[in-house]
């Protein structure tokens, strides 16, 4: 698929990071982190709310999860992509993102590898891809998070873009979705995610500290027994050492 230039009518931010002690932070001209990398442990997921990006984990078989395809919708420092990548072995793992100097910061800062079988960086535009046939009914974890330099609410929320999501997904697919701003428009953006994927197949977090509410929404709604998601959210931090269990006491159905 051709990437999608950017508006030449919206200048894109500068991009820097900070480093506090192990931790590297991205940022987009501004205090407002986009993404952390611990030095020491760089495919580890760092930030609590980019950890729970990978809730999708708990709806699907682990032995599974190698075979599937992940996509990312903001590459941010490149965290989930590059534990989907190098972590969990995906078959496939897609980053979508509009800004090319991000893309240049998260390989030279941030220890992004070079796209290879598996890997796939592209240039382009979230909602121009979401719209498109090219990965119709092809992505099984889609992970969204769109913030520009100002971090006041998400770049793209509408329930059409949802729906766009919602037709990328595989029939068990799943998407996550980082809500944060200070323009407290999370009861909006749970309406439209709801909207496009019923409000059955919808599942959220509570707030972290800093204020992200991580909402998952499931392309065919699933409601597993109590004692499935304990069993899965143990596989899970066993294989690859995220905190499922303690997701379990602050997500549930929206």
């Amino acid at each position: 698929m051709k990437a999608a230039p950017a508006p030449s009518s919206a200048p894109l931010p500068e991009v820097n990071f900070s480093d506090q002690g192990d931790v590297r932070s991205l940022h987009l001209g501004t205090i407002w982190i986009q993404g952390s990398m611990r030095l020491s442990a760089p495919f580890d997921i760092e930030l609590e709310y980019v950890q729970r990006m990978m809730a999708w984990l708990l709806f699907v078989d682990p032995a599974s999860v190698a075979k599937r395809h992940a996509m990312q919708l903001g590459l941010g420092a490149a965290a989930l992509t590059k534990f989907c990548h190098r972590k969990l072995r995906m078959a496939k793992v897609t980053a979508i993102e509009l800004n090319p100097q991000v893309v240049a910061a998260c390989r030279l800062w941030f220890k992004l590898p070079a796209d290879d079988a598996r890997l796939s960086v592209v240039l382009g535009d979230a909602a121009e891809v979401a719209a498109h046939a090219h990965w119709r009914g092809q992505v099984d974890a889609l992970q969204v998070d769109l913030y520009d330099h100002e971090a006041a609410a998400p770049v793209l929320d509408s329930e059409p873009f949802y729906r766009d999501c919602r037709s990328l997904l595989t029939e068990d697919g799943c998407m996550t979705v980082n809500l944060f701003g200070r323009s407290s428009s999370y009861e909006r953006s749970l309406r439209h995610i709801q909207g496009a994927f019923g409000i059955e197949a919808v599942w959220a977090f509570r707030p972290t500290r800093e204020g992200n509410i991580i909402v998952l929404a499931l392309r065919t709604p699933a409601h597993p027994e109590r004692a499935a998601l304990v069993a899965r959210a143990e596989a899970v931090e066993a294989r690859w050492g995220l905190p499922a269990r303690k997701w379990l006491r602050v997500f549930k159905p929206a």
